[in-house]
């Protein structure tokens, strides 16, 4: 080849491999500093979006994470209130087994006994409330005849159109309700302030107490948290204590089914929050795959880069000592 004084063809070439070696090497670089190989659109659109969908799906099910928790303490204070008021009502029908065939003197003595524990059971359900949501005292207003479900974010879901959704566990209030305050006509009062017959039946509307001291009738009916055995001198006859015992049989076995509701809730929840867990590990493995470089490889590449920027260096550098030799041909 032609020496030239104008045109450095050796030099070029060797300048056109030292910048492509340069650049493999500041790539490589990057990706060692920030543990990606596609850090940005640039570097592999298709996988960057891929990935930045996938990371903010992840940070969504964070968000799930955090509901469920939240859902999970609620239901928690709402089964410990129940739990707490299952033994109330049950020491409630103790007393009266106790006082079916007591003297009048001792029903006095039970009376004041079932009214404190009435006077728990109220401050049970009131005191069963997490971040403002109480499923066991219940005001459900003036035009509801129904209280409102409890619905906790279980899920964020991601159609293969595109689309988001979110999927939510619903826990039905109206079932486990202790007290209603709601005033609309037609409200179902709960399981401690309903009206409700020996046999269990439930009244929808209000219905006047029977006078105690008689023989109780097929119509009669009490109410868990107000029933009396005994009322300004006057007191239950045995009959009556007997439908009493009925009423609170049933408003048992309503109160273990509701916590058996709860438990069931609870369980579907935890059940949720590990699967979210798992599924959130899921992504993040799969995020990586797409996205994080493989350092053994890099740092492998990175020398073998060092080496040719060093050898490129040396080449350039030979390429143009070839221009100064000219110099000796004129001496």
């Amino acid at each position: 080849m032609a020496n030239s004084i104008l045109t450095n063809a050796s030099a070029l070439k060797a300048l056109q491999s030292l910048n492509t070696t340069n650049k493999s090497l500041e790539t490589t670089q990057s990706r060692i500093s920030t543990g990606l190989r596609v850090a940005e659109a640039s570097d592999n659109a298709a996988y960057w979006s891929i990935a930045t969908t996938m990371k903010s799906d992840n940070q969504a099910l964070s968000t799930v994470q955090d509901s469920l928790g939240l859902g999970a303490s609620k239901v928690d204070t709402a089964y410990t209130g129940m739990q707490k008021s299952i033994d109330t009502v049950n020491e409630i029908k103790n007393k009266l087994v106790a006082a079916s065939n007591a003297t009048d003197s001792d029903k006095g003595k039970y009376q004041t006994e079932i009214k404190a524990l009435q006077d728990q059971l109220t401050a049970y359900a009131s005191a069963a409330t997490f971040s403002g949501t109480n499923m066991l005292s219940v005001d459900s207003g003036s035009t509801a005849t129904t209280a409102s479900d409890v619905k906790v974010v279980s899920a964020f879901n991601r159609t293969a159109a595109g689309a988001a959704s979110i999927s939510t566990i619903d826990i039905k209030v109206e079932d486990i309700k202790l007290f209603e305050a709601g005033t609309a006509s037609g409200v179902n009062k709960g399981i401690l302030d309903s009206n409700r017959k020996s046999d269990g039946t439930e009244l929808a509307t209000a219905a006047a107490p029977a006078s105690l001291g008689i023989a109780a009738a097929a119509g009669d009916t009490y109410t868990v948290s107000t029933l009396k055995i005994a009322d300004s001198g006057t007191f239950a006859s045995s009959t009556q204590i007997g439908a009493m015992l009925g009423v609170v049989e049933s408003a048992l076995k309503d109160m273990t089914t509701a916590a058996t509701k709860l438990g069931s809730a609870k369980n579907s929840i935890d059940l949720q929050k590990t699967f979210t867990s798992s599924l959130m590990d899921s992504i993040d493995r799969g995020v990586g795959q797409l996205v994080d470089a493989d350092m053994n490889k890099e740092s492998t590449r990175l020398q073998a880069l060092q080496t040719q920027q060093q050898l490129g260096i040396q080449a350039l550098s030979i390429a143009n000592g070839n221009t100064s030799s000219i110099l000796s041909l004129f001496r």
